[in-house]
C-alpha cells in the first residue's frame, strides 16, 4: 500500500485526484500575512493576568500561542528529528503500517478519510493513541531507534500541559479550576504526526481544509521553519506564523459546547508550498465516549439558555467520522 503515500515519491504535477474545484481554491493571495495570533506567557506571576489572557484569546480567537509552557526545547526538537526521520523511511518499511480505516488506533495514513473523500489533501500522517501509554506504545513504529521513548516522553509532557490549560479556561468561565478536567472524564489522547510533502501546485489543494476539531483542547507543535496553518478570523484567513519556543493551542467543540457557545471552536486549515516539507505534530485531549456533554450548568441562565444538547462523545465522534472534513460545523447537529 505504500504507493498510496504522498511521502514514497517526487511529484513533479498535482495528481487529478487532488486538485480542488475552482470556488473551493486556498487563494493564498488573499490571506492575512501580519496578523497577530494572541500570544499568552504561562510564566507570567501574575495568574489573574494569564486566566484573563486565556479567556479574551478563546473568545476571540479560539486560538493562541503559549510561551513557556514548561515543555523542555531539547525535548520538542528531538520530536520534530524523529518525525522527520520516520516519513524519510523506504516505502516498503512504511508500507507495513499503512491503513485507511479511521478505527484503527495506530496507522499511517494519507490525506484525511480516503474511503470517502472524493478530493484528497496533500498530506501523510501517523496516528497514534496515546493514553494510557502502556496500552498503545508497544504497537507504536520500531524504527527510527528512539521514536517510541522520544514521542511517550513528549506525550507525558504536553498532557500534564492540556490539564494545566484546562484549569486556566475553566477559571476563565467562572467555573471551578478543576471543573473542565472532572468533566471530561479519564481522557484520550492522540497524536497526528503530520508531513506535508513539497506541492508543484499548492494553490490548488490543500493539506488539511477547512475544518473544526472535533475534540476537546488540540496543542499543535509546528515546524519552526515552514509556515502553513492558517486561522479564519474576522471573515479572512490569517497565517499563524511559527513563534520561536511556542506552542499553538486551540479549542475543539467540545469546549465550545460546554462553555455554552462563550468560547470558540474555529475554522483551521493547512496549506502546502512548492518547495519545502512541512512537519507538525497535533496532540489531541479528548473526552471519554461515555461522559455526558453539554453546557456547564453554572453558563445556563434565563439570560444564556443552553444553545446545544447533552450527548456523549462517541455520539458526536461518529457524526464527525460519517462527514467530509469540510462540511458544515458538526457541533450544528448538536443544537437545541
Amino acid at each position: 500500500m505504500a504507493e498510496q503515500l504522498l511521502s514514497t515519491a517526487v511529484h513533479d504535477t498535482v495528481p487529478v485526484c487532488y486538485v480542488r474545484p475552482e470556488s473551493q481554491r486556498p487563494r493564498l493571495a488573499e490571506v492575512v500575512a501580519g496578523a497577530r495570533i494572541p500570544v499568552v506567557d504561562l510564566a507570567c506571576p501574575d495568574r489573574a493576568a494569564v486566566v484573563s489572557a486565556i479567556g479574551d484569546a478563546c473568545r476571540s480567537h479560539g486560538f493562541f500561542q503559549v510561551l513557556n509552557h514548561g515543555i523542555d526545547a531539547g525535548l520538542i526538537g528531538e520530536v520534530m528529528a524523529v518525525t522527520r526521520e520516520f516519513f524519510r523511511l523506504p516505502p516498503e518499511e512504511k508500507a507495513k503500517l499503512y491503513s485507511d480505516d479511521p478505527a484503527r488506533k495506530m496507522r499511517l495514513s494519507t490525506s484525511f478519510n480516503v474511503r470517502k473523500e472524493t478530493v484528497h489533501n496533500w498530506r501523510d500522517y501517523l496516528r497514534l493513541h496515546c493514553h494510557p501509554l502502556d496500552q498503545f506504545v508497544p504497537d507504536w513504529p520500531s524504527n527510527p531507534p528512539d521514536f517510541k521513548e522520544t514521542m511517550s516522553t513528549y506525550c507525558k509532557e504536553v498532557r500534564a500541559l492540556g490539564f494545566r490549560l484546562y484549569e486556566a479556561i475553566s477559571e476563565s468561565l467562572g467555573l471551578e479550576a478543576g471543573y473542565i478536567g472532572e468533566t471530561l472524564g479519564e481522557q484520550e489522547q492522540h497524536m497526528a504526526v503530520n508531513f506535508y510533502p513539497p506541492c508543484p501546485a499548492p494553490e490548488l489543494t490543500y493539506g488539511l481544509p477547512a475544518h473544526m476539531d472535533p475534540n476537546a483542547l488540540t496543542i499543535l507543535l509546528m515546524d519552526q521553519e515552514v509556515a502553513g496553518l492558517q486561522v479564519l478570523n474576522g471573515g479572512k484567513w490569517v497565517a499563524v506564523n511559527p513563534q520561536p519556543g511556542a506552542l499553538v493551542v486551540n479549542l475543539g467543540d467540545q469546549l465550545q459546547a460546554l462553555s455554552n457557545g462563550e468560547y470558540r471552536s474555529v475554522w483551521h486549515r493547512a496549506v502546502v508550498n512548492s518547495d519545502r516539507e512541512r512537519l507538525s505534530v497535533a496532540s489531541f485531549l479528548c473526552p471519554c465516549n461515555g461522559v455526558q456533554l453539554g453546557p456547564a450548568k453554572k453558563l445556563v441562565t434565563e439570560e444564556t439558555p443552553a444553545v446545544y444538547r447533552n450527548y456523549t462523545y462517541d455520539e458526536y465522534y461518529k457524526k464527525f467520522w460519517s462527514r467530509n472534513l469540510d462540511q458544515e460545523h458538526c457541533l450544528e447537529l448538536f443544537r437545541t
